[in-house]
Order: structure tokens, then C-alpha cells, then sequence
């Protein structure tokens, strides 16, 4: 016994200095108890705060602390990476705590197609049970806030799937989406994770990643079909969940976050903004603040093109509480 948890300890402590050498620090799980927690804030009497919904793009991207430090109020920041806003968008509309007002983050290819990564979290926020509650409280407050080690992408059996192995002739296998970010806050602020932002090969890594299921081959016309379908589809649920919204007296503004390098080039070849972005705008009467509109949004860095660097962020974050503070409140 003594044996064991000596090699044990010991293990541990190799594995915890490993990624304190290569740029892993403590920091709070992006779990789905994590998100619930701040989705109840809005029922626990905070819904009247301003909330930001949507995928990874505006998670990282608004930084809470500037956003507070410009307007004296923190959001509650609920995006969910890899997640259509929608969804959160209609249960947001459906709770009748909530006033916002709403910041909606419009990444075309999770937006108009409905994909919904994360979307179990709506679910989870509504079952989750007391041991649950308890378990999110002792594992942020002991663990997770103390050692690098306790973050799910540096699990062993993580790294170890994650390595490149020979593949099997014919065999196509999908690489994982690897670390880019660190949970820096329990309020769900996101920051770029230092090592993508200092290491060129591996923010080629993840680039890699956004652009495996891509094709540079026009859609075929049944390809092309049901795109156009899935894009009506999701304009659809979101003017109805506005109606909803706005019915109650919510702003809502929506925002279309920086991209660059070919995610950008093919967002714009498979998501025309006229057919998407001024669409979705048209279509809900609501305000909108796109980065191509604005030359202080413009010359930010995306190491892997699709995510702000930290201080790219802090910028980014001030250039949109300025465009955001011009419009003009439908309330």
C-alpha cells in the first residue's frame, strides 16, 4: 500500500511539473456545471444583467474584466464552443426571469447550420442533481483552481489518442479539437491559451483542424440544397425566438466575431453575408455589429484563425463596448 501511493504521489507530481513546463496552469473547468451555474443566475434574481450567448468566438473574445472595468457591469457569459446560439437564444426567450439585455454571437457555420457541440448543457441545467451541485462545488474549490494537471484535455488517455499513430489504409479519422483556451474565472471568462499564441506549429495544429472537413470543391447542387435548407431552418427558429424576446421588452444585439486566414475565406464562400448575416438582421429588425464594419475591429491577431489572441481580445472587447453603447435601445 505505502508502494502504491508513493508511486502514485509521485506520478502525480512528474505529470503536474510536465505541464507547468509547457504552459499549463491552474484554471476552472469549462464543464457543463460550470455553465449551469451561471445559467441560474438568471432565475436567482440577475436577469436583468446583460448576458452573451453564442459559440467560442465571443467566449473568448469578450473579456469580461474589460467589458466591467468600461461599463460597471460583468455579464454573465453563457456561449457555448462549438454550439449554435440558437438553442440558447430559445430557452432564453422562454424563461420569463429574463429581461437582458442579449448579446447573440453569429458564427456562421455553427449559427446557420444548428450544430450544437455543447448543447447538452441546456439539458444538464435542468436535471442536474444535488450530488452534482456538490461535486461541481468541491472539485472547483479543491482542485481545480490548484493544479494544472486537472484540465480534461491533459488526461493521459487524452494525449495518448490525441497523438499522430499510423492510420489503416482507408480508415479517415478526425482529429480532436486540442487545448486553445483557459477557463481564467468561475464566471466562465475564456482566454486564449498562451502556448497557441507562442508556438507557431501548434496553431498550425488546430488551423489544420478547422479546415479538415472542409472542401475546396464547389457544394454539389444536393449539397448545396440542403444547405440552403438547413440555413432557412435555423433564420427561422431565431426571428421566432426574437419575436419572443422582443415581446418582453429585450434588447437584443447580434454579433459577428473576427475570423481570418481560409476559415474566413470559406465562412464567406459557404455563409454569404447577404444570405446569412444581413438576412438574419432583416429578418429580426434587431441591430447587429459585424467586425467588417469597423476599423477599430480590424488587424487583430487569430493565431489559428478563428479566435482573438489575449490582448487582440482586451482590444477587441473595448471596440465592441464602443459600437455597442452607439446603438440605439429598441426597448
Amino acid at each position: 500500500m505505502i508502494a502504491s501511493v508513493a508511486s502514485f504521489l509521485l506520478g502525480m507530481v512528474a505529470w503536474e511539473a510536465y505541464w507547468r513546463a509547457n504552459d499549463g496552469v491552474p484554471g476552472y473547468r469549462n464543464s457543463d456545471g460550470l455553465w449551469a451555474l451561471q445559467r441560474r443566475r438568471i432565475d436567482e434574481g440577475e436577469g436583468g444583467k446583460l448576458v452573451v450567448i453564442g459559440s467560442s468566438r465571443l467566449m473568448f473574445d469578450v473579456q469580461l474584466d474589460v467589458w466591467e472595468r468600461l461599463s460597471g457591469e460583468r455579464p454573465i457569459q453563457l456561449a457555448l464552443e462549438g454550439t449554435s446560439a440558437v438553442p440558447v437564444m430559445e430557452d432564453l426567450a422562454n424563461d420569463p426571469d429574463f429581461k437582458g439585455p442579449l448579446v447573440v454571437g453569429v458564427t456562421p457555420g455553427l449559427f446557420f447550420s444548428g450544430f450544437g457541440y455543447r448543447q447538452q448543457a441546456l439539458a444538464y441545467t435542468q436535471r442536474e442533481t444535488p450530488a452534482q451541485r456538490a461535486s461541481q462545488w468541491l472539485s472547483m474549490h479543491v482542485l481545480e483552481n490548484r493544479f494544472a494537471w486537472y484540465e480534461p484535455d491533459f488526461a493521459l488517455f487524452t494525449v495518448l489518442g490525441r497523438q499522430d499513430w499510423p492510420r489503416r489504409d482507408g480508415v479517415i479519422r478526425f482529429a480532436d479539437v486540442p487545448k486553445i483556451s483557459d477557463t481564467t474565472s468561475i464566471d466562465r471568462n475564456h482566454r486564449m491559451w498562451a502556448r497557441v499564441e507562442r508556438d507557431p506549429a501548434y496553431a498550425r495544429k488546430v488551423q489544420q483542424v478547422w479546415m479538415q472537413r472542409r472542401s475546396d470543391q464547389p457544394p454539389t447542387a444536393e449539397e448545396q440544397a440542403e444547405l440552403d435548407a438547413a440555413i432557412e431552418r435555423e433564420l427561422a427558429r431565431a426571428v421566432a425566438a426574437h419575436e419572443k424576446l422582443r415581446a418582453r421588452g429585450v434588447h437584443v444585439v447580434f454579433v459577428r466575431a473576427p475570423s481570418d486566414g481560409d476559415v474566413l475565406e470559406d465562412e464567406r464562400r459557404r455563409y454569404p453575408r447577404e444570405t446569412t448575416w444581413d438576412a438574419l438582421l432583416a429578418r429580426t429588425g434587431a441591430p447587429g455589429i459585424h467586425f467588417e464594419d469597423h476599423a477599430d475591429m480590424q488587424g487583430l491577431w487569430l493565431p489559428e484563425w478563428s479566435h482573438l489572441a489575449g490582448a487582440d481580445a482586451d482590444r477587441y472587447t473595448a471596440a465592441l463596448h464602443r459600437a455597442y453603447v452607439a446603438l440605439p435601445d429598441d426597448r
